[in-house]
C-alpha cells in the first residue's frame, strides 16, 4: 500500500518553525522561499521571540495557531526537535519536514532514534532529518533553505528527482534548471529517519506529473524494502539511479555523511539489473537519460539514423551506435535511397551517417527528413546540427520542428558549440526536442533508453 505524502507536497496550510527575522537564516529563507515562489497557502511563521517576520507575524508556539496545519517545517536545533513534536503531535500534524541536522550523521544516533520512535508511536510522517528540503513546481511549494538568486528553480516538466544528499541535490538541480531541464518534485530526504527512499518512490509511482523519476542514494537501511519498490514502480515508470560510495573510501565517507551503510556495489549493479532500474554512471548522464524519457514518452525504436553536416561527426556517431549494446544502424531502403540521389547533390553518399556535408543548408535538411519519416527501417532519427557551417540559418530549426511535429520517429538533434549554439539548442528543447553537446553522450543515453523499452517488452 502506497503512504500518502500529499500533504508534502501539496499542502493548504504550512508552519515554518524556527522562522527567523535574520536573512540568511535557514527558516528565514524557506518562508522568504514561499513567498516568493508564490505559494497560495497560510503559512505560519513560528518563533518563541515572537514579532514579525517579513510583513507576518510570528507566533510563539505551533499551539497559538488555531487553524488547522497540513505541513510543519522544522528548521532548529536538534535538541528542539523532540520537544517540538510533541506540540505538533498536539496540534495533529501528522506531516512534517526536519530540516535540522546533529543526528546521526554526527554520531548523535540516541537522539534519533529517540525522534523516530516518537514519529512511529504517534503515526506521525516525517522527511528529513538532516535534509534540504522539497520543491514542488505544480503547487508551488518551494520549502528549500538555499535562496531562490544562489540556486535557479526549474520549470514544471516530468522530471522528480528523489536526492540523499542535500549538497549534490542543489547544485545539481541549479545546474539541470540552468540548461533547461524540467521538472515535478525535488525532494532531499537526508537521513531517512522515518521516510526512505522507497515510500517516496511508491508515492511517485502514482504522482500524475512524475514521468520518470532520477534517484541519487548512498546508503539504504532496508535493502529488501528497496528492492520490492523498484521491482514495481520502474514496471510503471522509468527509474534513472546513481549510486554514490562505490569505493571503499566512499562507503567511508557515506557513514559519516547520512549516517547509512553504503553496502557492496555488486549488491546494489544486482538489484538494478533485476528490476529494470537504469543505472547512470555519472550526474550528467543521468539528467541526459532523463530529458529523452521526458521529450520522448512513446517507446524508442533501436534503429538508427544518422544525418549531419560534419563527416567527422558522423563517423564518431557510427562508432557509438556499433559498440552499443542496444543500437543497430539502420539500412534506407531502397524508395528512400532513390528519392534522395534524385534531390541531393551527386556528391552526397546516400547511406548512413547521411552526410550532407559542408555546404549544406536548411533546404538540404528538409530534403533528407521528409525522405526519412516515410522510411519504415528507420526507427529513430540522430541529426547533427553544426551551426558554424556557412550556409546553416536559423531556418534549420524550423525544419526539424516540422519534422517532429509529422513524424512519429523519435529525433535527437546533436549541436555542439558555444553561445549562438546553445540559443538555438534552447529553442528546441522548448519544444521538447532533447538536444546534446556530443554524439557519445547522445547515443550512451539512447542507449540506455532503448534497454529499459526492451527489458519491458
Amino acid at each position: 500500500m502506497n503512504m500518502n505524502l500529499q500533504n508534502f507536497f501539496s499542502p493548504k496550510s504550512i508552519a515554518i518553525i524556527g522562522a527567523s527575522r535574520t536573512s540568511g537564516k535557514v527558516g528565514h529563507e524557506i518562508m522568504k522561499n514561499l513567498i516568493e515562489g508564490k505559494y497560495l497557502g497560510q503559512i505560519f511563521p513560528i518563533n518563541k521571540e515572537g514579532d514579525e517576520v517579513l510583513g507576518r507575524k510570528i507566533f510563539r508556539s505551533i499551539l497559538d495557531v488555531y487553524e488547522k496545519i497540513d505541513l510543519a517545517i522544522l528548521a532548529i536545533p536538534a535538541e528542539f526537535v523532540l520537544p517540538v513534536l510533541k506540540q505538533c503531535k498536539k496540534k495533529k500534524i501528522s506531516s512534517v519536514l526536519i530540516i535540522s541536522s546533529g543526528f546521526k550523521e554526527i554520531g548523535n544516533e540516541k537522539l534519533e532514534l529517540e525522534v523516530q520512535n516518537f514519529l512511529r508511536k504517534n503515526e506521525m510522517k516525517a522527511i528529513g532529518v538532516n535534509c534540504l528540503g522539497i520543491y514542488d513546481a505544480y503547487s508551488n511549494l518551494d520549502a528549500l533553505f538555499i535562496p531562490r538568486y544562489k540556486l535557479k528553480r526549474p520549470d514544471r516538466g516530468g522530471i522528480s528527482f528523489v536526492c540523499q544528499s542535500g549538497a549534490i541535490g542543489a547544485a545539481i538541480l541549479d545546474l539541470a534548471a540552468h540548461e533547461g531541464h524540467t521538472f515535478s518534485k525535488f525532494i532531499s530526504y537526508g537521513n531517512a529517519t522515518d521516510i526512505d527512499e522507497s515510500d517516496i518512490l511508491k508515492y511517485l509511482e502514482n504522482d500524475e506529473t512524475t514521468k520518470v523519476i532520477c534517484l541519487y542514494v548512498e546508503g539504504i537501511k532496508d535493502g529488501e524494502k528497496f528492492f520490492k519498490t523498484l521491482q514495481k514502480v520502474a514496471k510503471k515508470k522509468p527509474i534513472i539511479a546513481l549510486k554514490g560510495g562505490l569505493s571503499e573510501e566512499g562507503s567511508k565517507a557515506v557513514m559519516s555523511h547520512t549516517g547509512s551503510l553504503a553496502g557492496a556495489k555488486e549488491v546494489f549493479y544486482g538489484i538494478f539489473n533485476q528490476t529494470r532500474v537504469i543505472h547512470a554512471n555519472s550526474l550528467e548522464e543521468m539528467f541526459e537519460i532523463a530529458s529523452l524519457f521526458e521529450f520522448i514518452p512513446n517507446k524508442i525504436g533501436n534503429r538508427i539514423q544518422v544525418v549531419t553536416n560534419g563527416g567527422g561527426f558522423g563517423i564518431l556517431s557510427i562508432d557509438s551506435i556499433s559498440a552499443s549494446k542496444n543500437l543497430s544502424l539502420a539500412e534506407l531502403s531502397e524508395n528512400t535511397k532513390k528519392n534522395l540521389r534524385a534531390q541531393l547533390p551527386r556528391l552526397i553518399n546516400i547511406g548512413n551517417p547521411l552526410d550532407l556535408v559542408g555546404d549544406a543548408d536548411p533546404r538540404r535538411y528538409e530534403i533528407a527528413l521528409d525522405q526519412i519519416m516515410h522510411d519504415k527501417n528507420v526507427d529513430t532519427v540522430l541529426v547533427i546540427v553544426l551551426y558554424q557551417t556557412p550556409l546553416i540559418t536559423k531556418d534549420v530549426i524550423d525544419v526539424i520542428k516540422n519534422f517532429k511535429l509529422k513524424s512519429s520517429k523519435s529525433l535527437i538533434v546533436i549541436s555542439t558549440g558555444g553561445d549562438f549554439t546553445r540559443l538555438l539548442s534552447l529553442q528546441l528543447e522548448k519544444d521538447s526536442i532533447p538536444v546534446f553537446q556530443y554524439p557519445e553522450n547522445a547515443i550512451k543515453a539512447l542507449d540506455k533508453v532503448a534497454g529499459y523499452y526492451n527489458k519491458l517488452s
